[in-house]
């Protein structure tokens, strides 16, 4: 009875000093962060939702140009367009699911970083006082994509911090991004989302988990077997 409870208690520190393989495994999957998801514009009607409903779109995604996914769902995807560092600002909203083109990368330049440049006239202006050096102002803003009311195109822009829309009279030329096309999956495909933590092991796990039983038992037995065995006059003496 004292030799098991010995062995037990060897095991029971070689399994503390050597932990299981699996558990490291599994230790290393909980702390290492879940990979950023990515989808592209494969198309130029994709728009950016404010909400998840087609009646508050802000802009057209810029074509060829991607989101991060933050959830996708089955008719809309939570999304987050550009970044927060000066002087851009991200823009968070939802696009439709089935209109993203999502991808198994993290792309160089998901987003566009475009400047647009607007001149406007100052009305009511004459030449005949001074020399009209002012008549014209030009502002520079942070594009985002375009919109439109009717027939009328909007840019939705970003400037000083502020978000919104300038009329524009054409659109505007940018470089495409088009690396999506060498690795690139169906939108109908599944993303690598989150998947609810399972408590079971797999085959290959509980494999592992027996092996290093039985190797932590074998190491306690040898240890054991090495010890000489006390004879019964010492064992009568102990009493």
């Amino acid at each position: 009875m004292i030799a098991a409870m010995k062995v037990l208690i060897l095991i029971a520190a070689l399994l503390f000093l050597f932990p299981s393989p699996v558990l490291c495994v599994r230790a290393e999957e909980a702390a290492s962060p879940a990979a950023e998801v990515y989808a592209v514009a494969a198309r130029n009607d994709v728009w950016l939702y404010a909400e998840e409903n087609e009646e508050s779109g802000l802009f057209l995604l810029p074509y060829t140009y991607y989101v991060r996914v933050e959830e996708r769902g089955e008719e809309f995807s939570s999304v987050v367009y550009g970044t927060d560092e000066a002087p851009y600002r991200a823009v968070h909203g939802y696009c439709k699911t089935e209109m993203l083109t999502f991808v198994g990368f993290i792309p160089e330049r998901p987003f566009l970083k475009l400047e647009v440049t607007l001149t406007y006239t100052v009305p009511g202006t004459s030449s005949e006082m001074g020399n009209g050096t002012f008549d014209e102002i030009e502002r520079t803003f942070h594009y985002y994509g375009t919109s439109y009311l009717g027939t009328q195109r909007y840019f939705y822009v970003l400037s000083d911090g502020v978000f919104d829309y300038i009329p524009a009279a054409r659109d505007v030329n940018y470089e495409l991004n088009t690396d999506y096309l060498t690795d690139v999956s169906a939108p109908a495909e599944e993303l690598p989302v989150e998947e609810e933590s399972s408590s079971a092991l797999s085959g290959i796990e509980i494999a592992a988990l027996i092996l290093g039983i039985l190797a932590v038992a074998a190491i306690a037995f040898f240890v054991l077997r090495g010890r000489k065995a006390p004879s019964a006059a010492a064992e009568g003496e102990e009493f």
